[in-house]
């Protein structure tokens, strides 16, 4: 193996594979990237069992080919400290990896690539073609509702699910609730859905992040493959059934308020200092075209703001933890959000007046 490449590009690789290297390992390979390199390109590939991502980059100069593994980090902090648009030159010298970028010379060790571990993907019937700015969307809006260490493991990751030219994805830890939609670009032939764990949609979530080009899904009965611009994404899915989250949203007879989103996420913050640490409650009291929102801590604390807004409906009294209302506040763009109240005791439900392709609910506090 011997090759020349700019920093630029190696980086750029690089960056994309280290979120699945794990820092703390029991297989010393799998703190490593495997990198192969042909007459015109660079792959490079991590994993950590349970996921694996795939890259490939553009060489300046192919002097030999092959394919070993070298200490991922390492190897991208290196990289990263060389001056900008460096030419890197990289050549195997028996089970080192040597590195010479103007009058540095470096050394790393490596392992055989032959012991780099393989993922399985399960291939699936169809794919399907999304927007990079579709999906993206889709996985912010949702995934911070997402169970964290949950003893029910299938709430630790988004659902995903593709029906004809709709995709919707589902995220809820039993407290609240994220659900939205997006169009994909073209019909799918068959109806899939699967639980992505956290960490592999966090992964993805960053993959189609500062991207524009459209993105490639497959989900197979255990495992999904996200394809964009030359990188794959490869993740088993977490086992389980995902709860039936359209029961859970709240309908029937509502009492409706509409409210300036800034307004009211400024008026949390405010009160919300003085909320109890443990519970970071705050009461909110509906009124004729008015909010009442206060909270009070075990020291005697108290803050209370009234703020206005559109509502004609009964009297509601109750309880929220102010973090789930922030999380969603800061997902909507609207200037306005609808809150639809069905009882001092029930789930509430948020919605943006501008689109139809967003639901967030969330249950009440006991405080």
């Amino acid at each position: 193996m011997d090759f020349y490449i700019l920093k630029e590009e190696i980086v750029k690789s690089l960056n994309l594979t280290l979120g699945v290297v794990e820092k703390r390992q029991t297989l010393p390979i799998l703190s490593n990237v495997l990198i192969e390199v042909d007459e015109s390109s660079l792959k490079l590939t991590a994993t950590d069992l349970e996921s694996e991502i795939s890259t490939t980059s553009t060489i300046s100069n192919f002097n030999s080919g092959g394919k070993t593994t070298a200490p991922a980090r390492k190897l991208s902090d290196l990289c990263r400290l060389l001056p900008d648009m460096a030419e890197i030159h990289f050549f195997l010298d028996g089970d080192n990896l040597k590195i010479e970028s103007g009058s540095g010379k470096y050394n790393l060790s490596t392992l055989p690539s032959d012991d780099f571990p393989v993922f399985e993907f399960e291939d699936s019937q169809g794919q399907i073609n999304i927007s990079s700015e579709n999906l993206k969307t889709i996985i912010m809006k949702t995934s911070f509702a997402m169970g964290n260490q949950d003893w029910r493991h299938y709430l630790n990751g988004l659902f995903i699910s593709i029906d004809d030219k709709n995709i919707t994805s589902v995220a809820t830890d039993a407290h609240r609730l994220a659900l939205a939609s997006s169009t994909l670009n073209e019909a799918s032939m068959e109806t899939t859905d699967g639980i992505v764990p956290r960490k592999s949609i966090n992964e993805i979530g960053k993959l189609v992040g500062d991207n524009s080009e459209n993105v490639l899904i497959k989900i197979s009965q255990s495992s999904i493959l996200v394809e964009a611009a030359g990188t794959k994404f490869v993740s088993k899915l977490i086992e389980g059934k995902f709860p039936d989250y359209e029961q859970v949203i709240p309908t029937g007879e509502s009492s409706l308020l509409v409210i300036d989103r800034k307004n009211f996420s400024d008026s949390l913050s405010r009160v919300s200092v003085l909320s109890s640490e443990k519970y970071k409650g705050v009461r909110i009291i509906t009124k004729k075209n008015s909010l009442n929102i206060s909270a009070n801590n075990p020291e005697k604390e108290q803050g209370e703001e009234v703020v206005a807004c559109e509502y004609s409906g009964e009297e509601i009294d109750i309880a929220f933890n102010v973090n789930y209302l922030q999380e969603i506040l800061s997902t909507i763009d609207s200037e306005k959000i609808e809150i639809n109240f069905f009882g001092s005791e029930k789930s509430c439900l948020i919605t943006d007046p501008n689109s139809e392709n967003l639901k967030y609910v969330v249950m009440p506090l006991l405080i």
